[in-house]
């Protein structure tokens, strides 16, 4: 068993109270009755098994933390729940509980560090006790910027205030400041942090997906490489190493970076994460994004740069022109990589049969 990972990035729901406009998925949403009860059964239905394909251990080798004898520190993995929100009442205690009792329960107590995301305005001091019995390391608040509602500008400093209180009351620290010296990926925690799509920041261009896509919002340009940042493709298949991150949808589809290719890489509904990852590994298209570089990901099948270049320049829904490599790599899995995946799947199941 090979596969670890240094995180994997777990949407558990759609369901959401929110119906942001900058959101990357638009299912993302409200949901009532019927339909609510059917979007939250799907990570009912499906969680156990998605969890039980992750990798053995959660547990991943940092060159760049050696130890004094030079060789990669082992670090502790985390697996960073989100939605949707994981924190309003149909989805807390039916879904969002049990999935961390069952990570618990497959790596033990610290064996993997449970960080989760939520937009913050829902949590009580009830719910942090809770949190902390089921052993959460970080809970990242990723409501703060200009697009939540209720959240713009000067609006956020009384709500960042009563949360910071909240948290210290109920025994969690903020993350470290970097120049402190300190390294919080190899303490215990809990911890608390706030972020949001502000400018500047990690995602601040919005990737062109979902309602931002919709609502004309990304500002990426062809240099915006969102495969080479976290939470991109760079590095998924460089399993057991620091860097190393797949996302996962509530059905069990798995994808290499958190903007979602086109089509799934494979299903951990049915087969394990490190079969997947492993079949993988070698195949040009793959390694191209392995290495955050989509660019040339279609060389292999007769895609030049060239060609990568103008598929990804398209229109946006208010009639503006853009262009970004996500755009290119969507075109590509659409019109030349769906046999290659397919047919990778259907032999690794058949290899899993014989098996």
């Amino acid at each position: 068993e090979r596969a670890q990972m240094e995180s994997v990035y777990y949407v558990l729901t759609y369901a959401c109270h929110r119906k942001c406009k900058h959101c990357y998925d638009v299912r993302f949403r409200p949901y009532l009755r019927d339909e609510l009860q059917a979007i939250v059964g799907e990570g009912i239905d499906n969680h156990r098994r998605i969890i039980a394909n992750l990798p053995d251990t959660m547990t991943y080798l940092d060159p760049s933390h050696p130890n004094a004898d030079g060789t990669p520190s082992t670090r502790i993995g985390r697996i960073i729940m989100a939605g949707g929100e994981l924190l309003i009442d149909p989805v807390r205690e039916t879904l969002f509980y049990p999935a961390m009792e069952a990570v618990r329960e497959k790596y033990g107590p610290g064996g993997a560090r449970i960080s989760m995301q939520t937009t913050g305005d829902v949590v009580t001091p009830k719910i942090l006790e809770e949190l902390r019995e089921r052993g959460i390391w970080m809970i990242a608040v990723a409501s703060l910027d200009d697009y939540h509602v209720g959240m713009e500008g000067a609006k956020r400093k009384p709500f960042v205030e009563n949360l910071t209180s909240m948290f210290e009351n109920a025994g969690f620290n903020p993350v470290p400041d970097p120049a402190s010296g300190r390294d919080h990926l190899t303490e215990d925690g809990p911890f608390y942090v706030f972020f949001g799509a502000q400018p500047g920041k990690w995602i601040a261009e919005l990737w062109p997906r979902g309602r931002a896509w919709e609502n004309g919002l990304s500002t990426a340009t062809m240099e915006t490489n969102f495969c080479s940042r976290w939470s991109g493709a760079k590095n998924f298949l460089n399993y057991g190493f620091a860097g190393s991150e797949v996302a996962i949808e509530p059905n069990g589809d798995v994808f290499p970076c958190c903007l979602k290719t086109k089509l799934p890489l494979g299903n951990l509904t049915e087969e394990r994460l490190a079969d997947i990852l492993e079949s993988l590994k070698g195949h040009p298209v793959f390694e191209a994004l392995n290495a955050g570089d989509p660019l040339h990901m279609g060389e292999y099948l007769g895609w030049d740069e060239e060609q990568f270049r103008a598929a990804s320049h398209t229109t946006t829904p208010q009639g503006k022109p853009y262009a970004n490599l996500c755009i290119g790599c969507d075109r590509f899995h659409e019109e030349m990589l769906g046999p290659v995946i397919r047919e990778m799947r259907k032999k690794r199941l058949a290899l899993a049969d014989v098996g």
